[in-house]
């Protein structure tokens, strides 16, 4: 275990420790980092647990234990695929409903990652280990298109067009509700629940969120229910069901921020991920994919309305 010991000198005085340590170029960790250090009480303040509000005083010896590294693999699993594109830069996929993207603390196995790992054998090194080649996510119970890269080019070029904001999502969603306007557009910021620390909000402090923005346009209009199309310009996590359960009309199906009780049976969110567009690493040509119309959401539409026919290119 390292071992790393600072005396506070009086112009660093009164800061938060977590600021303080994380702004030290010899620690090199993150502020979020450093606080989990605190709060797993590897840091001491005169020999005293610290905390992360804490603020420091002259002459305070701050002493910080870094555990080593927990050794993590990610096992490759044979596990069913749908692949839509693969070449040697990256592979795309329709991604089933109820498959988690990547392993997490508490869930190594089972995921998109570990499926691919068998499948190809190797993915981009660039977010290993328990995140190879991941560019973008989908929740887990959020089906569609998603784009793994295989090489390292492969995964700087489409993190760079992430950022750019040039990668085309377009979903499909059912929500509760009659949208009135044919199209529209959401801005509202999104950061961290402040109660409940799994769940996002629309939250307007800047330094408490970051921008999103979504666009939809009205498919279909049903007595209780709204097919719509989405296009996300940010990709922030649960960006579409936030913004939709925001102006009052939930995807269907969305537990932690829709209705929990529904009229008609459905496990998960009707929410798919129905075309992905972008530049291609290697051939630098703009490349889109496209999925059918999800089974799941014609089934449940049918229910109340056995005519429906989902018609549109």
């Amino acid at each position: 275990m390292d071992e790393f010991e600072y005396i506070v000198p009086s112009e660093q005085k009164n800061q938060r420790i977590d600021q303080f340590l994380s702004h030290l170029p010899g620690l090199n960790l993150s502020r979020s980092q450093i606080k989990k250090l605190i709060e797993d009480r590897y840091v001491t303040v005169n020999k005293e647990p610290a905390k992360p509000s804490y603020k420091i005083k002259l002459d305070d010896r701050i002493k910080i234990f870094i555990p080593p590294p927990k050794e993590l693999t990610v096992r490759p699993e044979k596990l069913p695929l749908n692949i839509v594109y693969e070449d040697g830069d990256i592979i795309v996929v329709n991604k089933a409903k109820g498959m988690v993207v990547h392993p997490a603390p508490g869930n190594y196995g089972g995921t998109l990652v570990n499926a691919l790992l068998y499948h190809c054998e190797h993915l981009a090194s660039l977010g290993a280990p328990l995140r190879p080649g991941i560019v973008h996510r989908l929740d887990k119970d959020t089906s569609g298109l998603i784009v793994v890269a295989k090489t390292d080019p492969a995964y700087r070029s489409l993190t760079k067009q992430i950022k750019n904001r040039t990668i085309e999502k377009t979903y499909i969603a059912l929500v509760h509700g009659t949208i009135k306007n044919n199209a529209g557009s959401i801005a509202a910021r999104i950061g961290r629940h402040p109660v409940h620390r799994k769940k996002m909000a629309v939250i307007e402090k800047a330094e408490r969120s970051r921008e999103a923005l979504t666009y939809y346009k009205v498919l279909e209009r049903f007595k209780d229910y709204t097919l719509v199309e989405v296009k996300i310009k940010t990709g922030r996590t649960h960006q579409i069901r936030v913004h939709m359960n925001y102006i009052g009309h939930p995807v269907v199906g969305d537990s932690t921020y829709g209705k929990r009780k529904e009229k008609y049976q459905v496990s998960g969110q009707l929410l798919h991920a129905l075309k992905l567009g972008f530049i291609h690493p290697g051939t630098e040509q703009r490349i889109e994919f496209k999925t059918g119309f999800p089974q799941e959401i014609q089934d449940f539409i049918r229910a109340f309305d056995p005519k429906f026919e989902y018609s549109r290119s």
